[in-house]
């Protein structure tokens, strides 16, 4: 019996080009996407400049004198002046901001490193090691961010009053430890969390302890995720003001607390104001700049799996 093989139909122009017109459509370098490629980078471009609008707003007031920087309107095109700046570094009051920012830079500093040396192990401990109900010991890290600040200041104003530590570096470091440690263990958990096991069973085979493998293994290949926290930590010590301007007077004063000084009950205090926010914010931009590279690669560690 002979079988008979039925042709099939022809495909039709207009299904061809409906095939093709989907392929154009979904082609990388299509109109649609060059579309879709430009709203996104203008919609980048505008909340960039939202963000970015208020720090050159704080700069421009800075730069003007104390009625042009208090006018309402503000007046955008007023004479540019240095007296703000001037009025910062004492040349009016004889008051250095040196004392205060060297007190800064050496508690956000310390207290960062002393939170790198006790998170990277705890989140070592949660991400590799074997730890039950690991997400209540997170979630109990993490609840301790959710006391308000205001809540326990009578008693640690107490407790330094009674243990002589009031305005002293060493308390605030302490402080500042406590305060970032839950959110980088946090952190630095997601982090090893994405870092292969067979890493660290190849340096258990090769007798390697937990402070060689945490040297040699750990922190080169965490090392984004290090800085991300690091640098979150330094700008959060950084800006800390609530604690200082409570368990500080002289000694220990922070460059925060230094700033507020310049805000009087009387007399105009805008530029002056302005131009000590712009100076004491320089440390953590230039940090921000400099470990840019590290910071995206660090929060985005975490991100993708």
């Amino acid at each position: 019996m002979t079988t008979l093989t039925v042709p099939s139909a022809p495909e039709t122009r207009s299904a061809r080009d409906a095939g093709a017109g989907d392929r154009s459509a979904t082609r990388p370098g299509s109109k649609a996407t060059r579309r879709g490629n430009a709203a996104a980078g203008i919609v980048a471009w505008v909340v960039a400049l939202l963000f970015f609008f208020p720090v050159l707003w704080m700069v421009l007031t800075s730069l003007h004198s104390e009625p042009d920087a208090a006018g309402n309107p503000p007046k955008l095109f007023a004479p540019l002046t240095l007296d703000g700046y001037r009025t910062f570094f004492g040349s009016a009051s004889g008051a250095s901001p040196w004392p205060p920012l060297i007190n800064s830079a050496e508690a956000s500093v310390v207290s960062t490193l002393l939170v790198l040396c006790l998170a990277i192990p705890a989140a070592y401990a949660l991400a590799v090691k074997p730890v039950r109900r690991w997400t209540d010991v997170m979630f109990f890290f993490l609840s301790t961010k959710m006391l308000p600040v205001v809540a326990g200041l009578l008693p640690l104003y107490i407790i330094a009053k009674q243990i002589g530590a009031l305005d002293t570096m060493w308390y605030l470091i302490v402080l500042y430890t406590a305060m970032n440690l839950p959110i980088a263990v946090w952190m630095m958990r997601s982090f090893l969390a994405e870092v292969p096991p067979a890493l660290f069973e190849a340096a258990s085979l090769d007798g390697a302890g937990i402070v060689r493998t945490l040297r040699s293994v750990v922190v080169p290949i965490a090392s984004p995720g290090i800085a991300a926290t690091a640098l979150i930590c330094f700008i959060f010590s950084w800006n800390e003001l609530l604690l200082a301007n409570t368990l500080t007077s002289t000694v220990a004063q922070t460059a925060p607390v230094f700033l507020t000084s310049f805000v009087t009950s009387q007399g105009l205090f805008l530029a002056k104001v302005s131009a000590a926010a712009t100076v004491i914010s320089l440390p953590v931009l230039i940090a921000g700049f400099a470990a840019q590279d590290k910071l995206v690669q660090g929060l985005s560690l975490g991100a993708v799996k």
